[in-house]
């Protein structure tokens, strides 16, 4: 009887199989469902949370930016830095800050030494005292400003200037 040779089955040499290639991007823009908060700090500084559901009482100071989305009672001391005040949250303090930007509630006085803003949702009354301010259409402010001039903001920090190079204005706006 006549043997059957067994035979492999020929296999290509080496050859890698190929993937098909990928289906075209597509790019789906989203609606956009939350504010956007932007910051002109660098991404590489800190910065604290305060949610929701924290409610604090007393005396704050930090070095780095402070967002603040539920409630805060008393002292806020951020001398060099950004406090932002979300759009649920509430706040009752004196607060000293480089900048500071409103979506939500304070109540009290502030100190920035550039700026102060407050967007639409934001509502401020109290006293402000700034290098600039902007008051965004549908915010609601009642109050009393007072404009820093450079040379006032360089000859004192810590103490607000008494001085003539600042411009006073009563500002009384409302839905």
């Amino acid at each position: 009887m006549w043997r059957e040779k067994k035979t492999r089955p020929e296999v290509a040499p080496n050859v890698e199989p190929v993937a098909p290639p990928p289906p075209p991007y597509m790019e789906t823009p989203m609606n956009e469902t939350t504010s956007k908060v932007v910051s002109t700090t660098p991404a590489s500084q800190r910065h604290t949370l305060l949610g929701q559901t924290v409610v604090l009482r007393g005396e704050l100071s930090a070095n780095e930016d402070l967002l603040i989305e539920g409630q805060f009672d008393g002292t806020l001391a951020l001398e060099d830095h950004c406090l932002t005040v979300g759009a649920e949250g509430q706040v009752k303090a004196e607060i000293r800050a480089r900048q500071v930007v409103i979506l939500g509630t304070i109540t009290g006085k502030i100190v920035a030494r550039e700026k102060v803003e407050i967007r639409r949702s934001g509502r401020l009354m109290g006293d402000l005292m700034a290098g600039a301010v902007a008051i965004e259409e549908g915010a609601y402010f009642k109050g009393s400003i007072d404009i820093l001039r450079e040379e006032a903001q360089e000859g004192s920090r810590s103490t607000p200037p008494q001085s003539a190079s600042e411009t006073k204005a009563q500002v009384h706006s409302g839905k």
